[in-house]
C-alpha cells in the first residue's frame, strides 16, 4: 500500500517545526471527524480536513466555507495530513512550509454522502461550521466549495454611503444628536469577508485590516484622512457585523456595536464621538482647522444617500 503522508513528510522537518511528523505510515481507520483551521500563512486562509482512511484529506480555502450557496469559493486541493493534526495549532517557523501562525477555528464529525475523486459531498456538524457542502474538482487541477444548504447570513448591503445635509447651525435638540468631527476626507465604506477586502486595491494598506477579522464578516463605514502627514482610516459607523445587517438599527446600537470590535492599528482608528455635546465639539474642530462636525440623530437608522438625521454643520 503507497504510504499516504510521504508527501506531506517530504515539505516538513520534524526538527524545524512543531508539526506533528509521524514517521510510520498512517494505520488504516473509518473515523468521520473533521477539523478547520485558520492559518495566518503567507496568506490568510482556512484548512477543512476530512478524516479518510487513517489521514486527513485537506483542501485549502482561501475565503472559508461559503455562507451563501449563490457564491462558490476557491478550494485547494493539499497533501493528506496526519491524524494528530486534529488539534494542532502554534506557530510554524516563517520559512518553513505552511509558515505563520495556525489555530483551531472549528472542529466536529461530518457524514459522507458521496467521495470520488472529482466530487466529495459531506454533511459537517460541528460549533460554527455545519451544513451540506459539496467539494468539486474544475477543469484544471483546483477545486471548488458549494454550500447547499440555505444561506447562513444575511446578504451586504449596497454599498452607497450616508450623506448629510448642511445647515449653518446645531439642531436644538442636541440631546438628540451625536456629534464628531468632519474630518475633511474622502468618504470610503470597507467591506470585508473572509478576512479580504475590496478596498485594498486602491489603499494596500488596508489589508492588515482585512486580515484581523478572520472569519467575522463586516462593512464598515469612515473616511481616509490625511493627518500628520499620512493617510489614516477613520472609521464611525457599523452597517454590517458577522452575518447580520444592522442598516435598520439606531445609530446607538450602530455605534456601539463598532466600538466592540475594538479596531485599532497605526492607520485606523475608531472615531471620537460625543452625544450632546455640540457647542465643545464645533468649537474644537474651529481650533483644530477642521471644516466642521457632523450631527448625527441617537434613533437613526442607516439610510443610503442623502439624510436630514446627519448634518453637517461648518465649523
Amino acid at each position: 500500500m503507497p504510504d499516504k503522508l510521504e508527501r506531506y513528510r517530504s515539505k516538513r522537518d520534524a526538527a524545524r517545526t512543531p508539526e506533528p511528523v509521524p514517521a510510520e505510515p498512517p494505520a488504516a481507520g473509518d473515523g468521520h471527524a473533521f477539523v478547520i483551521q485558520e492559518h495566518h500563512a503567507r496568506s490568510l486562509h482556512w484548512d477543512l480536513r476530512l478524516e479518510r482512511d487513517g489521514v486527513l484529506v485537506s483542501w485549502a480555502v482561501p475565503k472559508g466555507l461559503p455562507a451563501d450557496p449563490r457564491t462558490n469559493h476557491l478550494a485547494v486541493h493539499t497533501e493528506d495530513h496526519p491524524m494528530e493534526y486534529l488539534t494542532f495549532h502554534g506557530e510554524i517557523p516563517q520559512g518553513e512550509y505552511g509558515g505563520g501562525t495556525m489555530t483551531v477555528w472549528d472542529t466536529g464529525t461530518y457524514e459522507t454522502e458521496k467521495w470520488s475523486d472529482r466530487e466529495v459531498k459531506v454533511v459537517l456538524r460541528g460549533a460554527r461550521a455545519s451544513g451540506r457542502f459539496v467539494l468539486f474538482r474544475t477543469r484544471g487541477k483546483n477545486w471548488m466549495i458549494h454550500r447547499m444548504d440555505e444561506a447562513v447570513r444575511d446578504p451586504f448591503p449596497a454599498l452607497d454611503p450616508m450623506l448629510p445635509a448642511e445647515r449653518a447651525r446645531p439642531p436644538r435638540d442636541a440631546a438628540s444628536y451625536a456629534f464628531e468631527f468632519a474630518w475633511g476626507g474622502r468618504r470610503l465604506l470597507v467591506p470585508v469577508d473572509g478576512g479580504r477586502t475590496d478596498a485594498a486595491r486602491e489603499h494596500p494598506w488596508l489589508r492588515p485590516l482585512a486580515e484581523s477579522f478572520g472569519s467575522r464578516s463586516a462593512v464598515l463605514d469612515g473616511e481616509v484622512a490625511t493627518l500628520g502627514g499620512a493617510e489614516l482610516l477613520v472609521l464611525y459607523d457599523l452597517l454590517y457585523d458577522d452575518g447580520h445587517a444592522l442598516l435598520d438599527r439606531p445609530y446607538t446600537e450602530r455605534r456601539a456595536a463598532l466600538e466592540a470590535l475594538e479596531v485599532s492599528g497605526t492607520r485606523w482608528q475608531v472615531a471620537p464621538s460625543w452625544p450632546g455635546e455640540a457647542g465643545p465639539v464645533r468649537q474644537a474642530a474651529r481650533e483644530q482647522g477642521l471644516p466642521g462636525v457632523v450631527a448625527k440623530r441617537l434613533d437613526s437608522p442607516y439610510e443610503p444617500g442623502p439624510s436630514t438625521s446627519w448634518l453637517f454643520i461648518p465649523s
